[in-house]
C-alpha cells in the first residue's frame, strides 16, 4: 500500500496512545496531544528531538506571552494579532521557529477559554509532555539501515567494476561499443546510499561518525576521478598509433576491476602501478609529434589511477585513527 510505512505505523499507534492517556488524565484539549505526536515524529531520532525543542520552547513562551497580553489587554481578535506581531521576532531571535504552529494552538487554547490561570497553564504542560513524551518513545524504535547501505555498497562497486574494466576492453578495442551508462547509475546510486547513511547517524545520538558515510564520500570523490580518466582513454584508445603500452595500462586496468571491493588492497595496486610506470619510462622516446601526445596522454592517466587508489588509501588511514 502506497504511503503505508514504517514511520505511518508509528504516527498511527503515537496519535492514539497520546489521546488516550490525555482522556485518562481528563485533560482539556486531549486532542491536541495526537496533534503534537505527529508534528513531533520524524524520519530520524536527532530529528525528532530538535523539533520537541523549538516546539517544547515556543509553546511554554506562547503560553506566559499569551496569559500576560490577554490579561493585561483583554481576550480579543486585536490582541492576538498583538500577540503574534510581538511573538514570532521572539521565536526567530530565538532559532525556535519551527515550534511556532504547535505554539499557536497553545495560545488558542487560552484564548478560548478566556482565563489564564495556574489550572489551563498545568493543562497545556501535561498535554504538551504527553505528546511530545509519546513521539520520543515512538521514534526510539528505527529501522536498522545496515543491511540498505551494505546492499547499496555492493551496488556501487559492481558499478565500478564494469567501468574500469570497459576502460581496459576500450584501450584494447576503440570500436569496442560503450554508453558509458554506469557513471550515471553509479552517480545515483552513491546519492541514494548517502541519505540514507546520514540517516543512520542521525538515529544513533551516541555516534559522531560513520564509517559507512566516509566509505560513500571516498566512492563519490573516486567517482570523479572515473570521468576524468574516461576522457583520457577516449583519446588514448582513438589513436591509430600501435602503441605496446595500451596494452600494459589494459592489463593493469583489468586487474583494478577485479579488485573493487572495501578491503585494503590499495598499496599492492600502488606498488604494480609504481612498477608500471618505472618501466614505461625506461622504453624508447617518442619519435613522432603523435606518439608524443600519446604517452603524455598515458603518464596522466597513470597519474589519476594514482589518485584513485590514493583516495581509498586515505580512507583506511582516517578509520585507523
Amino acid at each position: 500500500m502506497i504511503g503505508f510505512g514504517y514511520r505511518t505505523i508509528k504516527t498511527a499507534v503515537g496519535a492514539g496512545l497520546a489521546i488516550w492517556i490525555a482522556s485518562l488524565l481528563d485533560l482539556e484539549f486531549a486532542t491536541f496531544a495526537a496533534i503534537i505526536v505527529i508534528m513531533c515524529i520524524e524520519k530520524t531520532k536527532k530529528k525528532t528531538l530538535i523539533t520537541i525543542k523549538d516546539k517544547f520552547f515556543a509553546s511554554l513562551l506562547s503560553l506566559i506571552l499569551g496569559a500576560l497580553l490577554f490579561e493585561l489587554l483583554g481576550y480579543n481578535p486585536i490582541v492576538f494579532s498583538l500577540f503574534i506581531i510581538l511573538f514570532v521576532p521572539l521565536l526567530v531571535r530565538a532559532h525556535i521557529q519551527g515550534g511556532f504552529v504547535t505554539s499557536m494552538v497553545v495560545v488558542l487554547h487560552v484564548y478560548t477559554v478566556k482565563d489564564a490561570n495556574w489550572a489551563i497553564f498545568l493543562n497545556e504542560l501535561y498535554i504538551i509532555f504527553i505528546g511530545m513524551g509519546i513521539a520520543l518513545l515512538v521514534n526510539s524504535f528505527m529501522p536498522n539501515l545496515k543491511r540498505d547501505i551494505e546492499i547499496f555498497k555492493k551496488e556501487i562497486e559492481q558499478k565500478f567494476e564494469v567501468i574500469l574494466f570497459e576502460f581496459s576492453a576500450h584501450l584494447r578495442d576503440s570500436m569496442r561499443n560503450w554508453d558509458g551508462k554506469e557513471i550515471l547509475e553509479v552517480e545515483e546510486l552513491i546519492n541514494q546510499s548517502k541519505s540514507i547513511a546520514i540517516q543512520d547517524v542521525e538515529n544513533h545520538l551516541l555516534r559522531k561518525q560513520n564509517k559507512d558515510y566516509y566509505y560513500l564520500e571516498m566512492r563519490e570523490d573516486q567517482l570523479e576521478l572515473l570521468k576524468h580518466m574516461m576522457k583520457i582513454v577516449a583519446i588514448f584508445s582513438s589513436s591509430s598509433l600501435d602503441v605496446k603500452q595500451k596494452e600494459m595500462i589494459a592489463e593493469f586496468l583489468e586487474n583494478l576491476s577485479r579488485n573493487v571491493h572495501s578491503g585494503d588492497t590499495t598499496d599492492i595496486s600502488l606498488n604494480e602501478l609504481e612498477d608500471l610506470n618505472a618501466l614505461i619510462r625506461k622504453m624508447d622516446l617518442p619519435k613522432t609529434r603523435e606518439e608524443f601526445e600519446v604517452r603524455a596522454n598515458l603518464f596522466y592517466l597513470i597519474f589519476e589511477m594514482k589518485n584513485y587508489l590514493n583516495i581509498k588509501k586515505k580512507l583506511f588511514i582516517k578509520r585507523s585513527r
